[in-house]
C-alpha cells in the first residue's frame, strides 16, 4: 500500500498539515502537540524514555552520554492528542465490484487510502493513533501508536482490512465508544447505508468527549446508477429483493432523495457539534484531505 498511495510530492504536502481538535485533550504521554491550555511557555520540564519513532532531534545526547540511555525532552506546552479513524467494513463497501469500475472508486480500497493519509499526518504529528474498522464480530484494528516510524507497520496493516457481513453502525459506534479508550479526535468513514441509522452511536462517541468529523463516502455509480428498464435489485448486505421500474421520473426522484438525505446528515452534525464531509470516490482521496478536510478545520 504506502508505494502506491504516496508520491514525493503528496508525501510533503502531508507532512505540513495537522490534525486539529478544538479543544486538545491532555495526554497520558507528552507529544510535539502545541497545547492550547497552557499558553506560550516552551520551559523544560521533564524526560520520558525513547520509543521507537520519537524524533531523534528530541533526544537529550548529555544524558545518553552519561546513563547509555535515550530520554526525550518534554517542554511545558507540549501534548499528545488521541487520534481514532474509524472505518465502516461492512459488505456494502465492497462496491463496486465489477471489474471494470476503475479500482480506485472502489468505496473501501478509497476508505483505506484516506485513512491511511490521515494516519501519516497524525504519526507525522506525534499523536497517539488507533485506527479500526467496524465490522461484524471480527477484529481488525491497529495501534494505539506513535511517531512516524510505525508508518509502514500502519500501512501494512491496513492491507489485512477487509469488508463483508452486516454492521450495525449504531452498535459498532456505542462499543467503539465504551472501549476505545482515550478521548480526543474520532474520525468515521462510512457510505452510512445502516438501517439503524447513526445518531446514537455519533451521540454515544460525543458522549465519552470525542470531537466527530463524518466523512460520507459514495461510489459514482449510487449517486447516479446507470440503470434503467425492469430490474430486480438485491441488498448486498441482507439479501433483500425489490422488483423496480426505473424510468427518467424514478431516477430524479432517487437523485433528489439522495441529496435530501446528505443534507439531513449534515444539518444533524452542524446542529452537534459534528463536521460532515459528503464525498465521491471520483475525485482523488488526498483532496477530500487537502480541500475538504482543510475547509472544515479538520486539518491545518
Amino acid at each position: 500500500m504506502p508505494e502506491k498511495l504516496f508520491d514525493d510530492k503528496t508525501l510533503r504536502k502531508l507532512e505540513q498539515l495537522s490534525l486539529i481538535a478544538s479543544k486538545i485533550r491532555a495526554g497520558a504521554i507528552k507529544g510535539e502537540r502545541r497545547s492550547t491550555r497552557r499558553g506560550t511557555s516552551i520551559e523544560f520540564a521533564d524526560y520520558r524514555d525513547y520509543t521507537k519513532g520519537d524524533d531523534l532531534r528530541r533526544v537529550d545526547w548529555n544524558i545518553f552520554a552519561r546513563l547509555e540511555r535515550p530520554f526525550i525532552k518534554l517542554l511545558e506546552e507540549e501534548e499528545d492528542l488521541a487520534v481514532h479513524l474509524l472505518v465502516d467494513a461492512s459488505a456494502s463497501m465492497d462496491w463496486p465490484r465489477d471489474s471494470e469500475s476503475p479500482r480506485d472508486q472502489h468505496k473501501f480500497t478509497f476508505a483505506r487510502r484516506l485513512l491511511a493519509g490521515l494516519a501519516y499526518i497524525s504519526l507525522s504529528g506525534g499523536d497517539r493513533l488507533t485506527v479500526s474498522a467496524l465490522a461484524d464480530r471480527r477484529a481488525q484494528t491497529w495501534g494505539p501508536g506513535r511517531g512516524r516510524g510505525r508508518a509502514l507497520d500502519l500501512f501494512a496493516a491496513l492491507e489485512t482490512f477487509t469488508p463483508g457481513g452486516v454492521t450495525d453502525l449504531n452498535e459498532a459506534l456505542r462499543d467503539y465508544a465504551l472501549r476505545g479508550g482515550r478521548a480526543g479526535l474520532c474520525i468515521v468513514v462510512s457510505d452510512f447505508f445502516s438501517p439503524s441509522g447513526y445518531r446514537d452511536g455519533v451521540t454515544a462517541l460525543l458522549g465519552h468527549g470525542h470531537e466527530v468529523t463524518l466523512i460520507h463516502v459514495l461510489a459514482p455509480d449510487e449517486v447516479s446508477p446507470p440503470l434503467t428498464g425492469d430490474l430486480r435489485l438485491v441488498d448486498v448486505e441482507s439479501a433483500a429483493g425489490q422488483d423496480v421500474t426505473i424510468d427518467a421520473a424514478l431516477r430524479d426522484l432517487y437523485t433528489r432523495r439522495l441529496l435530501a438525505w446528505q443534507q439531513e446528515i449534515g444539518r444533524d452534525c452542524r446542529a452537534r457539534g459534528v463536521h460532515y464531509a459528503a464525498v465521491e470516490t471520483s475525485i482523488p482521496w488526498e483532496e477530500v484531505i487537502l480541500y475538504q478536510l482543510r475547509k472544515l478545520g479538520v486539518v491545518r
